[in-house]
């Protein structure tokens, strides 16, 4: 058994991500940052919205006293 994950050829899904993108490393870099940018605005201009109105966050169980 190794401490390093990768080391029996299993590297996970960024691995897998990271071999088939194109480039050399600054230009896969540059790539993953872009994918990551392009996750984050879909996630806040129609992701959440979407899951606001489901989420229970103007459900208050304190009683005003």
């Amino acid at each position: 058994m190794s401490l390093v994950p990768w080391w029996n050829g299993r590297d996970g899904m960024y691995g897998w991500i990271w071999r088939h993108l194109p480039g050399n490393v600054w230009v896969r870099a540059l790539i993953s940052l872009l994918l990551v940018l392009a996750v984050i605005y879909v996630l806040f201009q129609y992701v959440f919205p979407w899951a606001e109105p489901l989420l229970p966050f103007n459900d208050v169980t304190v009683d005003n006293q």
